[in-house]
């Protein structure tokens, strides 16, 4: 009530969301966080101007959600995702902000409600965006691609050529950051889901599966990682030779060495062992790369993992 009464006073606002912030740690509050957010959200909104304001909100959204993740306490408001995205837009060059924001919408969009809201505001030139002035950022470019990976793999419609313009983006990202096994994670999860979209071109295909197959190399010890990269691989290799070809003749090394080595550390790991089989499983339609398989000996790989997974 306090908040309603006084919407247009930023003190007003920027006190309450002090007091919100000493209640929310309290596991009786938890009942109220839905209403909390619609308070915080609205406040952003009217005082989109005050960066002070939109830390503050954002901080204690933050702080929201990692009090009570499973509840989905943002997901059905969608004042929530307008507010950030009037956020961002609003302050596109604060770094520190933008930070925030990002995080937020990441955390958010595993909500199918929530992503589809954020579809519907056009979320994606924005994040495109971001990403291009702050691509030095670690933690915005995790965030950016992991809302670009909810996005694009959402069954509703997006516009085409807006996803197809998120690819050389995307692709920067990974190459800008294939040290950075976390960042790599999610670019390359949304490379996944970029091309199972067929967004990717012809000319795409070469150089996104040296991206690919540089990320496995560097980061081989994540089991998400190599499962997404290993299937975004598969996608790939599915429309084209060109892929294909690349993959078993990449100057750095064959990429089935790099899938034996994947198979070494994670042949516990189910997920991975499937995205190995549905790669081979593509691999098969090229003459070429059959008569390297059999060279390279994947006889004895299949075996192996058939007789591990027996039921499966």
């Amino acid at each position: 009530d306090f908040m309603q009464a006084f919407w247009e006073v930023e003190e007003v606002q920027e006190k309450a969301i002090r007091l919100l912030a000493s209640f929310v740690r309290d596991k009786s509050a938890l009942p109220y966080l839905p209403r909390f957010t619609e308070l915080i959200a609205f406040a952003m909104k009217t005082h989109v101007d005050s960066v002070k304001l939109q830390v503050d909100g954002c901080s204690l959204l933050l702080e929201i959600l990692s009090q009570a993740p499973e509840q989905d306490v943002m997901a059905p408001d969608e004042n929530v995702p307008n507010a950030l995205l009037e956020t961002l837009r609003k302050h596109s060059e604060n770094e520190e902000l933008l930070s925030l924001v990002c995080t937020l919408l990441m955390m958010i969009s595993a909500s199918e409600v929530a992503t589809e809201n954020l579809r519907k505001a056009g979320a994606i030139p924005d994040l495109l965006s971001i990403l291009r002035s702050f691509l030095h950022n670690e933690q915005i470019c995790l965030s950016c691609c992991g809302v670009l990976w909810s996005l694009a793999a959402s069954e509703n419609n997006i516009d085409q050529e807006v996803l197809k313009s998120a690819v050389p983006v995307t692709s920067a990202v990974l190459q800008e950051h294939l040290q950075d096994g976390a960042v790599t994670e999610s670019a390359c999860s949304a490379l996944w889901a970029l091309s199972l979209q067929g967004c990717l071109s012809e000319n795409d295909y070469e150089p996104t599966t040296a991206l690919l197959l540089d990320a496995l190399r560097m980061n081989p010890e994540r089991p998400v990682l190599v499962k997404n990269t290993l299937l975004a691989l598969a996608s790939l290799l599915r429309i084209s030779e060109i892929p294909a070809l690349r993959f078993i003749m990449d100057p750095k090394g064959n990429g089935i060495n790099l899938m034996k080595y994947a198979y070494h550390l994670h042949f516990d790991h189910p997920q991975v062992v499937e995205s190995i089989c549905m790669l081979i499983y593509e691999m098969l339609q090229y003459d070429e790369v059959v008569l390297d398989m059999r060279f390279q000996k994947m006889e004895e790989l299949l075996s192996e993992i058939k007789s591990s997974f027996p039921s499966s």
